[in-house]
């Protein structure tokens, strides 16, 4: 069974819709009980970096993740915000991250205002920097959706496995071990984004 993490941010239900579509056991739930009960973790979350973080230490959150993590090596998947979370430190709010992930979170500055839009909104490509189970059978450079004014940048190049550019080029995607996080919305990239479910599925 995978639980989706309800810490009061992000699209649970099209998560979970998607996750059912391609033949999982899906929950959401933020109780501590269900969250050490489940096979795999998806940390969601579309939001303020700052706010996510007040709203999971609230919850006693913040324990049980990295236990379930960190400890356990149980497998997680951080979309969009989620993934950020995954980072030292955030401009948002100038906020601490839980550090699985030597990254900063850090806001678009774009000298080019006429094309590049804040928040970035819309379909990009993912570029692969290196082979992930994730990434079985999504073919480089293929498009996913996205909807986010920060991005990550990640300080360990063995630990970016794909790149998006937006006037310039940042992490899209990140793993290590067990813990996988995407900056895309893969409930919202159709057909691809369903073969990054069953990936996840097959860990």
């Amino acid at each position: 069974m995978i639980v989706i993490v309800d810490y009061g941010m992000g699209n649970l239900r099209s998560i979970q819709k998607k996750v059912l579509k391609v033949g999982a056991k899906v929950e959401i739930s933020n109780e501590h009980k269900t969250i050490r009960n489940s096979e795999k973790i998806i940390l969601p979350g579309v939001g303020n970096f700052n706010k996510a973080t007040e709203n999971i230490i609230k919850l006693g959150l913040w324990d049980v993740l990295n236990e379930e993590v960190i400890v356990k090596k149980k497998p997680i998947l951080g979309i969009c915000l989620g993934m950020q979370l995954m980072a030292k430190h955030s401009e948002e709010g100038n906020a601490n991250g839980l550090g699985w992930f030597d990254a900063d979170v850090l806001r678009f500055q774009v000298e080019d205002k006429l094309h590049y839009k804040v928040p970035h909104i819309g379909w990009n490509t993912v570029a692969s920097k290196k082979d992930s189970v994730l990434f079985n059978n999504v073919p480089n450079n293929s498009y996913f959706y996205f909807i986010h004014s920060y991005y990550l940048k990640c300080h360990n190049s063995g630990e970016i496995v794909g790149e998006s550019e937006y006037e310039i080029k940042y992490t899209s995607a990140i793993a290590r071990e067990n813990i996988y996080g995407v900056q895309f919305h893969p409930e919202k990239s159709h057909d691809i984004g369903e073969i990054l479910f069953k990936n996840f599925l097959k860990l």
